[in-house]
């Protein structure tokens, strides 16, 4: 099975693949991160400043030379439907750990990164406020944007529409890998 198959086969949406060559990075979207505008800064393992530097996680996806991205859209009852919003990325992270766990099996952790939307929410607080060990390093999801990528950018790149109507929210994810 490859890897847009097993995507597909439990839930993508939406997927595209893209050479990593085609990714313009965007290291300055670590300004969002550092403003703390998701409330994860400095408490979440997946987050800045804990993830690393952008510079080297740039570099680790600039290993790579492929990338499969898919998405999934959810239903708001408005524009303002924060709990839709949230529920919706919760429902994305837990496929997209499905998917990682199919694809590290598959290939190994060495060969792919997957990486998710938003920081990692497994847990309901992370150990990295009480500076304790990530309780789920196998299965912790890092951001999309905490590695350098606009999001907008890669779907587009992926054949993906990144506004799917009014009173929607879509998500992201995609994993990281060389073909051969």
């Amino acid at each position: 099975m490859d890897i847009k198959k097993i995507c597909i086969a439990l839930g993508a949406a939406g997927i595209g693949e893209i050479s990593i060559d085609e990714i313009k990075f965007a290291p300055e979207l670590r300004t969002l991160c550092e403003a703390n505008s998701c409330g994860r800064f400095d408490s979440n393992y997946t987050c800045p400043p804990n993830i690393g530097e952008v510079d080297e996680l740039i570099a680790k996806l600039q290993s790579f030379d492929n990338a499969v991205i898919w998405q999934n859209i959810y239903p708001l009852e408005d524009s303002f439907d924060f709990e839709g919003m949230m529920d919706g990325q919760d429902k994305h992270n837990a496929m997209t750990i499905e998917i990682a766990k199919n694809i590290y099996e598959k290939f190994g952790r060495e060969k792919a990164i997957v990486l998710g939307a938003g920081g990692c929410t497994i847990c309901t607080e992370c150990a990295a406020k009480k500076k304790e060990p990530c309780r789920n390093s196998e299965l912790a999801l890092a951001s999309l944007e905490a590695y350098g990528l606009n999001v907008s950018q890669i779907a587009e790149l992926a054949g993906l529409k990144y506004i799917n109507g009014q009173n929607t929210v879509t998500y992201f994810s995609g994993v990281f890998y060389n073909k051969d």
